[in-house]
């Protein structure tokens, strides 16, 4: 919003430029990268509509995660293949990227 303008006229305007504004009652916004996910947790969403082309905004705070390259299966194979447990398996797949392999070598060579 423009500082000092009326928000009535401000959406007169916009609805004469062809600009429409929705507000979206979201619990939460995820956006995954290749390597890390943002999570926003009860953020303000609006979404625009000019020309056609949908835009959204999204303000609030965020955390900001590293995805994981392996699931459950994974961490249960490591955890059997070196009889260690769910927080060593995990955090040498997370040091591996990863690679059960890699993760069950790393894990017998400290033992």
């Amino acid at each position: 919003m423009i500082p000092g303008m009326n928000p009535r006229k401000m959406q007169q305007m916009m609805k004469q430029m062809g600009i429409q504004q929705k507000e979206i009652d979201a619990k939460q916004v995820i956006i995954k990268t290749s390597n890390k996910q943002l999570i926003f947790n009860n953020p303000q969403v609006s979404m625009i509509n000019m020309m056609g082309q949908d835009t959204f905004q999204i303000i609030g705070e965020f955390e900001e995660k590293p995805l994981l390259s392996y699931n459950e299966d994974d961490i249960k194979t490591v955890m059997e293949s070196t009889d260690c447990s769910k927080e060593e398996a995990q955090k040498a797949l997370t040091k591996t990227n990863g690679d059960i392999a890699e993760a069950i070598v790393k894990i017998q060579d400290n033992k």
